[in-house]
């Protein structure tokens, strides 16, 4: 057990560093707008280069990982990402922070494939897969509400032409040096992959994979990995300008308040665990996507009562600030379980290639809610903008529904 601890832990700390860096684009958005002055559309690129990384580098690696090894895999991950993080400060031009969140995207991709596989190795039943995961994605959590501090603590709120928010970056490559060194002392018996990845050409590998696709359950499984992220990124990416730009909070505050949403997401995942045996899995997804519309329907009005002053300390912040950030408490949940209900019904060595397609689909939902976002938020510059995601809200309940139906066929 003391072993499972210590390696899970290493995965946690690993995995968390992803965690500051992917989930600092809202506060790297906003930055880029008023310090590198591009406009919201070009601003919202750093998503694309994100994501769109992350997807094409799973399609083509994931089936790869268990030759190449997972340890290794990782390694190359926090290497690759500490050097882009290097460049940032270095450069200190919008081109560069694209090639940070480039480097960002394709570390990530090899960290949460080598990370999902290795829980598959470490787990021997459905419970322990879904307290593993649930356990790395709430520090996961933890970490993106600490990314959003941090970078506020480089954030000079009085001078927005300082540059002393890029300073972040070599904090940030010190911690994936540190996560390297745990991760290269870390533990893991990876001999039931190697074995089945021996004597296997990549190319039989690869097309296992995409014979996945082919599967119903697969398929619906992806599309509400999709809408999921489509969600979640829509919110979070351009939380920090919502309250900046809406709601009328200086930069600092605005960065800082944004990370109640990684809060309550945190905290979801945290008290899912200890209902989720009880209410079952479907019931409580369920409510959870009611609460989510429910927020939804309500903020608009709320920002519209805000009077735009600007908000420039703790004690102005208007109490709608809090409210949208909420509906992450009722997302928690939903990430972790679709996975962890599909992931633990597959053998170890087919896990890397569906976690694959989970990356990608993933990363194509976060860069097409940004996008959306982004672009509407061109159209309609205000709060009445949230009403949007009730469509894919309501779409990922009927996947839901769905994907059930076919578990239980």
């Amino acid at each position: 057990m003391t072993g499972l601890f210590a390696t899970a832990a290493i995965l946690s700390a690993a995995y968390a560093v992803f965690a500051i860096l992917l989930n600092s684009v809202g506060t790297v958005i906003l930055q880029s707008i008023v310090y590198f002055r591009v406009d919201n559309v070009t601003a919202s690129t750093l998503e694309a280069f994100k994501d769109l990384t992350i997807a094409v580098v799973s399609f083509i690696i994931a089936a790869q990982l268990p030759r190449f090894g997972l340890k290794r895999s990782m390694l190359a991950a926090l290497a690759i990402a500490g050097a882009g993080c290097v460049l940032v400060p270095l450069a200190d031009v919008f081109w560069a922070t694209q090639a940070m969140f480039f480097c960002t995207g394709f570390g990530f991709a090899l960290m949460k494939v080598s990370v999902y596989s290795a829980v598959g190795l470490l787990s021997d039943s459905t419970a322990t897969h879904a307290r593993l995961l649930g356990i790395i994605e709430a520090v996961f959590m933890t970490a993106v509400v600490a990314s959003a501090w941090i970078f506020a603590y480089f954030i000079d709120p009085t001078d927005a032409a300082s540059s002393s928010w890029l300073d972040t970056y070599w904090l940030l490559a010190a911690l994936c040096l540190v996560a390297g060194l745990l991760v290269a002392v870390m533990q893991i018996d990876e001999s039931r992959l190697a074995e089945e990845a021996e004597g296997k050409p990549a190319s039989v590998a690869f097309r296992e994979m995409i014979a996945l696709v082919v599967l119903r359950v697969t398929q619906i499984f992806v599309v509400g990995v999709f809408l999921y992220v489509f969600i979640e990124q829509g919110l979070g990416t351009w939380l920090p300008t919502i309250n900046h730009q809406m709601l009328g909070l200086d930069g600092q505050i605005a960065v800082q308040a944004a990370s109640a949403f990684a809060l309550a997401i945190a905290a979801g995942r945290f008290c899912a665990g200890l209902v989720v045996t009880r209410v079952g899995w479907f019931a409580l997804l369920m409510g959870c996507f009611v609460g989510m519309a429910l927020i939804l329907g309500v903020v608009p009005s709320m920002a519209a009562a805000v009077d735009g002053r600007q908000v420039t300390n703790w004690g102005d912040v208007p109490f709608v600030t809090f409210v949208l950030p909420a509906i992450g408490f009722f997302m928690a949940p939903i990430y972790p379980t679709l996975n962890s209900v599909v992931l633990s019904s597959i053998p170890p060595a087919k896990q890397a290639g569906l976690i694959g397609l989970i990356v990608v689909f993933s990363a194509l939902g976060g860069t097409a809610g940004s996008r959306m976002v982004a672009e509407l938020f061109s159209a309609i510059p205000s709060a009445d903008v949230l009403y949007s995601l009730l469509l894919p809200i309501i779409l990922l309940a009927a996947a839901t529904v769905w994907l059930r139906r076919l578990a239980q066929a």
